[in-house]
């Protein structure tokens, strides 16, 4: 629309960003490799890249393993990092995420006396309308930091209501081979125990009238009594129906 109708060559442009299942599917112990990695992918001088990291712990990727672990490689980076904190109260998690920032990267002041954090910034994308951006920067305003350290995902709600959190519903990586072995791949986060996901290779089955999730550890099986057709496997598209076919299931 940007393009067409009001003659911009750019209208908009986005950053490398880490989601969930790039950093869960290096597996829980192996988090601050996942994080390692984006930076040296995309920590490149005057670079700006993001990293989810409420997959596990919040305040522990970023007391420990941002905080400590990998500081000094980014900030040698010469790139800034965002630091997306997603799950939880988003007034609550930016605070928390600022403040923890602030302490292991330090700030300098602006120009109207407010604190600009160093190296790192913040963006929360869950749980955003204009009630809790205006909290937000109401909290950031009331304890001197700038609103230029956050950053905000558009969110449904900034549209309509109805999102995949109405149903609690996303799509999740749940599984993967690495290095030739299996491993179930899910998110946990210790401020949103609602948002774990479920690991293994998922299929659905109907017992005593109710449809029912079953979890292998392998996918060597052939899904008995599976209600599921495979649509795409292994970048090839096995179904495709047309809008007139989904609309008339409905």
């Amino acid at each position: 629309m940007g393009r067409n109708h009001y003659d911009a060559d750019i209208a908009g442009f986005s950053i490398p960003a880490a989601e969930h299942s790039t950093i869960t599917s290096w597996g829980k112990e192996h988090e601050v490799d996942a994080y390692r990695n984006m930076v040296r992918q995309f920590g490149k001088k005057g670079g700006i890249f993001a990293v989810v990291s409420d997959s596990y712990d919040l305040k522990h990727a970023i007391n420990v393993h941002w905080g400590e672990t990998l500081r000094k490689e980014v900030e040698e980076s010469g790139a800034t990092l965002v630091v997306r904190p997603d799950s939880g109260d988003p007034p609550a998690m930016v605070r928390l995420a600022v403040h923890a920032l602030a302490a292991k990267y330090g700030t300098t002041t602006n120009a109207k006396g407010f604190k600009v954090l160093n190296t790192v910034r913040v963006i929360q994308g869950d749980g955003i309308d204009e009630q809790t951006i205006r909290q937000i920067l109401q909290n950031l305003e009331v304890e001197g930091f700038s609103a230029e350290n956050v950053s905000f995902g558009m969110g449904g709600a900034l549209l309509q209501r109805v999102d995949r959190d109405t149903q609690r519903f996303a799509y999740k990586a749940s599984a993967g081979v690495v290095g030739g072995e299996y491993r179930g791949i899910y998110k946990d986060p210790v401020t949103d125990p609602g948002k774990r996901s479920k690991d293994g290779v998922l299929d659905l089955v109907e017992e005593d009238g109710r449809m029912v999730t079953r979890q292998y550890r392998t996918f060597d099986t052939d899904f008995p009594g599976s209600l599921m057709r495979v649509v795409y496997r292994d970048g090839e598209l096995l179904v495709r129906d047309g809008l007139d076919v989904v609309r008339a299931r409905g």
